[in-house]
């Protein structure tokens, strides 16, 4: 017995050093793996969060009909509407559009006024609805792009009009002309 021993005991560390070496190949490997997982779930996140704002984009630019609405993409979960969500949306469309809000809130204005601005008086006027100034700015400046309002910049600050308002910009343009 004591020929076998050793033999064994030979076996078992050869077995042992390959079972520490294959370990350690096991867990550099679970570690390479779970950096991906992490950098591909960071740039999911990221892409979804752009496809949310590209979308609101598109509702505040109301260029989204529904041939062009954007389909689940493939292998995503789409989670069940929530009651309240639900009712809070239909409360919504029931109303004028965001859109409206800021065009009118512009034409009743006698100044240029900054996207904070509007936010807050739009927020004051409907407490019922929730209105943030990144959706305001954002909807100015599609209204820009659509020559329904006009922005100025003063600095670093941007201010909006409505184009029928005659600011002193506008004003100091046309006595320019007419002098000429």
């Amino acid at each position: 017995m004591s020929e076998t021993a050793p033999g064994t005991t030979e076996l078992t560390s050869q077995y042992s050093n390959q079972v520490t070496g294959d370990l350690e190949r096991n867990l550099k490997e679970q570690e390479r793996l779970n950096g991906e997982i992490e950098a591909l779930q960071g740039q999911l996140a990221a892409l979804r969060n752009d496809h949310a704002i590209l979308l609101n984009l598109q509702q505040v630019l109301g260029t989204q009909t529904e041939a062009d609405s954007p389909a689940t993409p493939p292998g995503a979960a789409v989670p069940a509407p929530r009651k309240k969500a639900a009712a809070k949306a239909s409360t919504v469309r029931s109303g004028p559009t965001l859109v409206d809000l800021v065009r009118e809130h512009l034409a009743d204005q006698r100044e240029p006024r900054s996207a904070a601005e509007i936010s807050t008086a739009l927020g004051r006027q409907h407490p019922e609805r929730t209105i943030k100034a990144t959706v305001v700015r954002t909807t100015l400046e599609g209204l820009v792009a659509r020559n329904q309002a006009q922005r100025t910049k003063q600095g670093t600050s941007v201010f909006y009009t409505s184009p029928d308002a005659s600011g002193p910009a506008a004003q100091t343009e046309d006595s320019s002309q007419q002098a000429d």
